[in-house]
């Protein structure tokens, strides 16, 4: 079997606190005497399940702990240097990190002075390590949606120095979603990608919802529009990417194992899919581990890890040339002997 590590791609769903390496989590936290739960100490990666509101519960107050421990600015620049390293070593030739100002705003000074620090280091983080980069502005579907506005013209404010597109994460069963509809409006006039939550934790009514009112362009999991043959054509048929992250899918509890994510079926069906890591701090898999067990759990090929790899980089919103040059990459990895 070829090496995963060598395989090039694109990395779509990464959320940027989740994204911290948990020896730098530990260090942190030790440096400034923060108690951490042992559920991010001796119990790593965390036990978690969100398939009920205490377990959803659990999952965010970790969330939060680890959050805490950035303090200063080298603490950001740290967080994002290390999280492209890492995908460096795993492959990536391009990451769309994903942030929400507000979680960091009071610390540092504001929404607008926070999201000036994360694009400076997300642009020094990519001369150092080569690593293509950009930054994907996302609200927080538990906070009212006018904060969402606030944020969606923040990121329109930021459209060409480094920002590409708007999310909404957090737990998908909180809110309502088309009350968000008039800050996705904001962004989609900025001319950002669309990028909400939905298809994880609920179904395949939700997807509607997010392709309905908020129009996404890619959708942040989407994993179960398997469960609906009409949505996912017209998924398929409209080109909405999946950004499909098996290892959390089943650390929250939404399959059983990694042999229940129906990767096969949305294959089969011709969705476009990029394979995401999304919380690595929690769920102790990063980008190439998220292939190796989709690899191991449903016997896919060589040639199907390459399609799920230039799948990545084409619902990326890479630069044309660096895309080009990682798909060139990518059937140069496939021609190679297999090791």
């Amino acid at each position: 079997m070829r090496d995963l590590h060598a395989l090039p791609k694109a990395h779509l769903h990464l959320h940027f606190t989740g994204s911290m390496r948990h020896a730098t989590l530990l260090e942190l936290a030790e440096r400034d005497g923060i108690h951490l739960p042992d559920a991010l100490v001796a119990e790593w990666p965390p036990q978690l399940t969100a398939a009920d509101e205490k377990g959803w519960f659990r999952f965010q107050r970790l969330y939060d702990v680890a959050r805490s421990v950035l303090r200063t600015e080298d603490d950001v620049r740290r967080l994002v240097r290390e999280a492209a390293e890492d995908d460096v070593a795993d492959g990536g030739r391009w990451l769309e990190i994903q942030v929400d100002p507000s979680g960091y705003g009071g610390r540092f000074g504001g929404i607008t002075a926070f999201t000036d620090l994360v694009l400076d280091a997300v642009r020094d983080a990519s001369a150092r390590t080569g690593l293509g980069m950009a930054v994907v502005i996302a609200a927080n579907r538990t906070r009212h949606p006018l904060d969402a506005r606030t944020l969606a013209r923040l990121a329109a404010q930021y459209v060409d120095r480094g920002v590409v597109g708007f999310g909404l994460s957090n737990d998908e069963r909180r809110g309502r979603t088309q009350e968000f509809a008039g800050a996705f409006a904001i962004a989609e006039r900025a001319g950002l990608l669309l990028v909400p939550h939905g298809g994880e934790l609920r179904g395949p009514e939700h997807i509607r919802t997010c392709l309905d009112s908020l129009h996404a362009g890619r959708l942040g999991h989407g994993v179960r529009a398997a469960e609906d043959a009409d949505l996912l054509k017209r998924i398929v048929d409209t080109g909405v990417a999946l950004e499909v992250c098996p290892v959390s899918n089943v650390a929250l509890g939404v399959y059983s194992d990694l042999t229940s994510v129906p990767l096969p079926t949305l294959l089969d069906a011709g969705a476009t899919i990029a394979l995401g890591a999304d919380d690595p701090l929690l769920f102790g898999s990063r980008l190439a581990g998220q292939y190796a067990t989709m690899r191991a759990a449903h016997d896919l090929s060589d040639e199907q890890l390459a399609e799920l790899a230039r799948m990545s980089l084409r619902a990326s919103r890479a630069p044309g040339e660096l895309r080009d040059r990682a798909l060139a990459d990518v059937d140069a990895w496939l021609a190679a002997p297999d090791a």
